[in-house]
């Protein structure tokens, strides 16, 4: 029985389409180009960061992000930037009694951000608050801690397979693949994805009746 469930957060409770747009139009290019790129690195199985280094060779992200904060266009959320089924699906989890956390590869910005939505989350986190970020094993051990909840009792809930199914069932947590964003339409129907996920959903709604039935 599940009894924590823990929700990526980029293509799994929030939209991108905000990211990618800020960034295309920081670095002066057309957002269809750079999200072309970005499906092209995805494609490739490689990091999205990739997809800016195609965009700009050389580029030192970290330094650009500090750039565009101190310009007044760094990071931002809003209601708008939720996928629709975020709050009513984690209103019907939080009804049947489940522990839910919200831990990704996020910036502390993104974590203030999320947090001031509140949202029906029993806690919100990210990697950037945290010091370590998935796929690294000490990543889970730190969800495992604030779940409170065995392994075996804990769902982790994401879209990318490199950084959510396989490191969170190596860590003996269940996992589930969400077909959302990139990432998640891809890779989510390859044999090993098949294999290493306990299941695939399309919508996060979907995990009441799996998880209440």
């Amino acid at each position: 029985m599940i009894e924590t469930i823990v929700f990526d957060i980029g293509e799994t409770i929030t939209r991108d389409d905000r990211y990618w747009a800020s960034w295309a139009d920081w670095l002066d290019v057309p957002r269809h180009t750079l999200s072309a790129l970005v499906g092209a690195v995805v494609a490739r199985g490689q990091d999205n960061a990739e997809a800016l280094r195609l965009v700009r060779p050389g580029i030192d992200v970290a330094a650009e992000y500090q750039a565009r904060e101190v310009a007044g266009r760094g990071e931002y959320l809003d209601e708008s930037d939720l996928y629709h089924d975020v709050r009513p699906a984690l209103a019907a989890l939080h009804e049947l009694g489940m522990r839910l956390v919200i831990a990704g590869n996020q910036t502390p910005r993104v974590g203030d951000l999320l947090r001031a939505l509140d949202l029906p989350a029993d806690l919100i986190v990210t990697s950037g608050e945290w010091g370590v970020a998935k796929p690294q094993p000490e990543f889970f051990e730190r969800v495992l801690e604030v779940a409170q909840a065995a392994p075996s009792a804990t769902l982790y809930v994401g879209d990318h397979p490199a950084n959510d199914i396989f490191p969170a069932k190596a860590a003996g947590l269940r996992a589930a693949l969400i077909r959302r964003g990139p990432w998640g339409h891809l890779w989510a129907d390859t044999p090993d994805v098949v294999k290493a996920a306990d299941w695939r959903i399309d919508s996060l709604t979907e995990l009441t009746a799996v998880l209440g039935g």
